[in-house]
């Protein structure tokens, strides 16, 4: 794990998140003042095809659902 200064953190950012994608880090601490503040990690990759559909069989969709869009859209614009 590495440290780095809030200066440095701001004035390397790209190498430090290029370090983090590219696995060589898996964790950078930036600190201010010699105090950690903030901690620099990989975001966890979801696979997108477990999101679609996650909800079907939740919900049923009326009929007439698009029955007050004329209404809506009127608020919204006001014409």
């Amino acid at each position: 794990m590495q440290t780095v200064s809030l200066f440095n953190a701001k004035t390397h950012l790209s190498g430090l998140i290029e370090q983090i994608a590219s696995g060589v880090e898996t964790e950078i601490t930036i600190a201010r003042h010699g105090q950690p503040v903030a901690r620099l990690v990989p975001v966890s990759q979801t696979d997108a095809a477990k999101r679609i559909g996650i909800a079907a069989g939740q919900f049923e969709v009326p009929v007439d659902i698009d029955a007050h869009n004329e209404d809506i859209l009127h608020l919204m614009i006001g014409a």
